[in-house]
């Protein structure tokens, strides 16, 4: 079976497309390159497919299905109508339809979206605003770009994780920080502040190879493309391993540390990953090698006061300073004075990262 080729477009988290084009050429996916935003490549729906099942650090995966020049609505109509939806698009599948324009003719986004939804009407596609398939309209400088969005959910929700805590780290945040750590599976990993688990059950789950949309389902599914049985193949040709390495989680909250064992359990990490309750003042390094400790504390404009946590962070530095010669840290702040207050020998850092409305950098040192 023939698929056609299209661009395909991942989108990052802004500040993380340089780890995502790493983990892109690892992935095989041959000719992907830098953009803003993201990263793109061409390729068919499998390439689609495997995207969407194996990347750890895209947010949403786009099927860029066609682009043509239109400088007024009438144009965008006709062209839209002529437009083979059924190649992609099912008559039992709603769609809503999404624009956005910029520098063109064709200034009015809304007027925009009804006249493609005119065209998807005409072809027999049904649409819906409350439906997850989503088709977006792009117009810039007067070319129209129809894209796919093939993912759904966003990809960091990998279908595992059910509990978490208050100021959570997106999975596809903390994969893309572990890679920039230089973390490949084979290094213990030790978060002492774990909230719900999320850095020690990737790195397990990187560790182990065990594909980050395993157990969820994808917008890919309700595309004329879709072949159930491939998929299925696909999925079963991913390759994991016993990983060598182990991870841990501490937390002073018992709730976190609950919230991180049913979350590892559902993940299918539990045998590789542990977690106790303990505040940062009593964590020791566990035995075997020195690894990597990475965490997500909390600072300040997330979850309430900072003052009280500039005492936090100085005993953190503290602590990891006196007992964990040889490992490496790396913490996630958006206070570069928090960061300091550590008193960590840190490198420089690399551009800062869009999270939750704030921007957060990663400070990363050496082994200690």
């Amino acid at each position: 079976m023939t698929h056609p080729r299209f661009e395909i477009f991942l989108v990052a988290t802004p500040g993380l497309e340089a780890p995502l084009l790493a983990e892109a050429h690892e992935a095989g996916f041959a000719g992907a390159t830098l953009i803003p935003g993201g990263v793109t490549f061409q390729g068919g729906w499998p390439d689609v497919w495997r995207a969407n099942l194996v990347l750890r650090g895209a947010t949403r995966v786009l099927a860029r299905i066609g682009e043509f020049r239109a400088f007024h609505l009438a144009q965008l109509d006709k062209r839209a109508t002529k437009f083979d939806w059924r190649a992609v698009l099912r008559p039992d599948v709603p769609v809503r339809v999404e624009a956005t324009s910029k520098r063109s003719k064709i200034y009015h986004a809304g007027a925009a979206a009804q006249r493609v939804e005119g065209a998807l009407t005409t072809a027999g596609i049904p649409l819906s605003p409350e439906a997850d398939l989503v088709l977006k309209l792009r117009i810039d400088d007067n070319l129209c770009t129809f894209s796919v969005d093939t993912s759904g959910e966003s990809l960091h929700k990998r279908g595992h994780k059910e509990a978490v805590n208050k100021a959570p780290m997106r999975e596809t945040m903390a994969a893309m920080f572990l890679r920039q750590c230089g973390f490949d599976g084979t290094q213990t990993v030790l978060d002492p502040m774990c909230g719900s688990g999320t850095f020690v059950i990737e790195a397990a789950e990187m560790a182990a190879g065990l594909a980050p949309g395993r157990t969820r389902d994808f917008a890919f599914q309700r595309l004329a493309s879709y072949d159930e049985a491939a998929w299925t193949q696909m999925k079963a040709a991913v390759k994991t391993r016993q990983p060598a390495a182990r991870f841990y989680g501490s937390d002073r909250d018992a709730g976190a540390i609950r919230m991180s064992q049913a979350n590892a359990e559902r993940a299918g990490v539990s045998a590789w990953t542990e977690f106790q309750t303990l505040p940062i003042s009593d964590i020791t390094p566990p035995a075997g090698p020195a690894g990597l400790i990475i965490g997500n504390p909390p600072y300040g404009a997330r979850i309430g006061n900072k003052k009280p946590l500039f005492a936090l962070y100085g005993s953190m530095g503290t602590v990891l300073k006196e007992r964990f010669r040889g490992w490496r840290v790396a913490i996630i702040t958006s206070d570069p004075g928090l960061a300091k207050a550590t008193a960590l020998p840190f490198l420089p850092k690399g551009p800062s990262i869009a999270h939750g409305g704030l921007k957060v950098d990663l400070y990363r040192t050496d082994p200690l």
